[in-house]
């Protein structure tokens, strides 16, 4: 429900402000922020004012010159939708990506990736999804290899138990 929310926030302010860019890099610097359990209790506190609400979010972006950025910031603590910031930041990163083609993956596997084969499975998959694709190499319990690019929505898996099983199904299927 949030990210619909968001997105409707994200495609007015992109048709306000022209470019993401700059706002985008207030809203994820605002994002992290909600990571913070003190910071999260006083913007969640009912006691706490809305004026005080707007200052303290307006004051961690405090150098901007972006007016649409902060009467928007503004708008949302007046209809207290303070908390949908992440998804606003997110649905903004995902957009961002979209319009730059530049998307991000990750590489799971139980055993060492090279990482000449990880820049070899990002030019391949870039070159299939006409994007530029930079991927990360992730050990993890996952017996054969696992490329996963979710904002693409792309994921290939190679399981060597699966392989070896179908590997028998094929010779008892020609026996």
């Amino acid at each position: 429900m949030e990210e619909l929310i968001a997105k409707r926030y994200v495609k007015a302010l992109k048709s306000s402000l022209g470019s993401l860019d700059s706002a985008s890099v207030i809203f994820f610097a605002l994002a992290q922020e909600f990571n913070n359990d003190k910071f999260v209790k006083i913007i969640n506190n009912p006691n706490v004012s809305k004026k005080d609400k707007a200052d303290i979010l307006l004051s961690a972006i405090n150098g901007s010159d972006l007016d649409g950025v902060k009467n928007f910031i503004r708008l949302l603590v007046e209809n207290n939708r303070v908390s949908i910031i992440p998804s606003i930041a997110e649905v903004m990163r995902k957009d961002i990506a979209q319009t730059t083609k530049s998307y991000s993956g990750v590489i799971y596997s139980d055993s060492e990736v090279n990482e000449s084969v990880v820049r070899d499975l990002s030019a391949g998959l870039g070159r299939k999804f006409n994007s530029n694709i930079s991927l990360k190499f992730v050990k993890e319990n996952f017996d054969g290899v696992k490329v996963d690019v979710e904002d693409l929505g792309v994921e290939i898996s190679f399981s060597k138990t699966r392989i070896n099983n179908q590997m028998i199904e094929h010779i008892i299927k020609a026996i």
